[in-house]
Order: C-alpha cells, then sequence, then structure tokens
C-alpha cells in the first residue's frame, strides 16, 4: 500500500482492507469551517480512490462530538469563511465545504459514518453523505440552519432528502430541531444505536464484513447505487449489464462461486 496522505486536523488508519479516518478536533467539537478537516476529507477520499487495497471507509469524531458543523462566531464577525459580499462568500464555499459533498459524492467505496457525539449543522450534513450510519446512545443531530438564518450550504438538502425523502427532509430543515438518537433510528437517519464505549468496534466489524466481499465488485455496486439516482430504467438496466459483464469476467467472481459449491471462505485477490 502506497504512504498514507499527510492530514492535519485528522488521524487515518488502515487495516484489513478497513479506512478509519478520525476527526480530531475535539477542541473546537469537530468544526469543519474553521480548521483544516476539509482539506483532510477531501485527501483521504482522493486517496481512496486510487488504493485499491482500500475497501470501506469509516467515518468518526474524536472527543465529544462527531462534528459542530461551522463556526459561529466566525459568522458574528464575518470573517473566514463567512467574509465579503455576495459573489466573495459564494466563492469560498464553492472553495471550501462544499468540497466536502463533492468528495463524498466521488467516493469509489462505502462509507459508513460512526456518530460519536453532537452531528450538528454541516457535521449532520457530513454524516447524512455516508452510505450507512451508526449512532451512540448520545448521538444527536440537527439540520440547525434555520435557527441561524441560513440554508444548508454544502449541498446537505440534496443528501437529506436522498436519505429520508422529501417531506421528512423539509420538517427537519425547515425547523431545525434537534434529533435524538432514538428518533434517529426511528426516522431512518441510523440503521443501528450502540453504546459508546462500543461504537467503534461495531462500525468496525460492519466494515469488515464489508469488506471481505470481492473488492472490485463492491466498487462497481456503489458506482451504480449512484447511477441509479440520475438515470432512466432502460439506461440503468444498460450500466447493469455492462458492469456485470465485468464481474462475470473476474478471478473474484469464480472463486465466490468455487467457494460457494465447495462451502468453504472465499479468498479475493481484487481481480
Amino acid at each position: 500500500m502506497t504512504d498514507l496522505p499527510k492530514l492535519i486536523d485528522s488521524k487515518l488508519e488502515v487495516s484489513d482492507r478497513v479506512a478509519m479516518l478520525v476527526l480530531d478536533r475535539d477542541d473546537v467539537r469537530n468544526e469543519l469551517t474553521g480548521t483544516a478537516l476539509i482539506d483532510d476529507i477531501v485527501r483521504t477520499v482522493d486517496w481512496i480512490n486510487g488504493a485499491a487495497a482500500v475497501s470501506v471507509l469509516v467515518i468518526t469524531g474524536a472527543g465529544k462530538a462527531f462534528s459542530a458543523g461551522g463556526n459561529v462566531k466566525d459568522m458574528r464577525e464575518r470573517r473566514g469563511s463567512f467574509a465579503g459580499d455576495v459573489f466573495e462568500v459564494q466563492e469560498r464555499y464553492r472553495r471550501g465545504i462544499q468540497r466536502i459533498a463533492l468528495a463524498m459524492h466521488r467516493l469509489e467505496v462505502p462509507v459508513i459514518s460512526a456518530v460519536n457525539g453532537a452531528a450538528i449543522g454541516a457535521g449532520f450534513d457530513l454524516a447524512t453523505m455516508c452510505d450507512v450510519l451508526i449512532a451512540a446512545e448520545g448521538a444527536v443531530f440537527g439540520s440547525t440552519f434555520i435557527n441561524l438564518g441560513i440554508i444548508p450550504g454544502d449541498g446537505g438538502a440534496w443528501f437529506l432528502q436522498d436519505l429520508l425523502g422529501p417531506q421528512r427532509a423539509a420538517e427537519l430543515i425547515f425547523t431545525g430541531r434537534l434529533v435524538r438518537a432514538e428518533e434517529a433510528l426511528r426516522l431512518g437517519i441510523v440503521i443501528e444505536i450502540a453504546a459508546a464505549s462500543e461504537l467503534q468496534s461495531r462500525a468496525l466489524q460492519l466494515a469488515a464484513n464489508i469488506a471481505g466481499k470481492p473488492p472490485q465488485a463492491l466498487r462497481l455496486a456503489k458506482r451504480l447505487l449512484k447511477a441509479a439516482r440520475r438515470l432512466d430504467l432502460p439506461d440503468f438496466l444498460d450500466l447493469c449489464a455492462a458492469f456485470q459483464g465485468m464481474c462475470h469476467n473476474t478471478q473474484d467472481h469464480v472463486e465466490a462461486v468455487e467457494a460457494f459449491l465447495e462451502k468453504r471462505p472465499a479468498q479475493f485477490q481484487g481481480r
């Protein structure tokens, strides 16, 4: 495996085809706009897309919060990402926090969000950009932008509607209310709640299960799920057929079939 990317405010570990990115700015509750976390996330995604030895990414936060999103004090002072006239702010969003949405959208492997604490504003949006969400018992979620007189400028409304549907996404965005872990499970924001002490191990357990599948088919499945959002059914079926032709001609497919028939664990080589 090539050297890990150089990160500033995060930690990245890789083991057994699973990468775990830990947002490591507990001093500011892992806020995104006043730290190097945007760059760290983008670098990690681009590195994983070129690292065939990685099959799954897990994202979690260090400390009490998953991510508190934007820096409200900077908003008040109109500094940093929030400084300048309309065009300057627009450009800062495009070249700043919106890079997370674009990076997560182009990520080629499944990604699990292990929400260890508060996921607020852009932090909530980051969690919804993941394929699967698991929460600690004390986690809390909120699309709270409207409470500050702004909107989800990072693209979060797109991901939230994709996750929950337009009506529930509208209710959460229009009210800006907080959602505790138990309600998040009922609404379908998360698929599971774990004790705080067990959250990472549970996320890594799920990641290991996914990482044990044929690597090429896994990346194609991720691409297929994203393509389903934008293609009409006839075009989507054409893509399915092409991807299936690719899968049927891999050694991992042959190994998977033989292992199934022989009732033994498969050994995949990623080709």
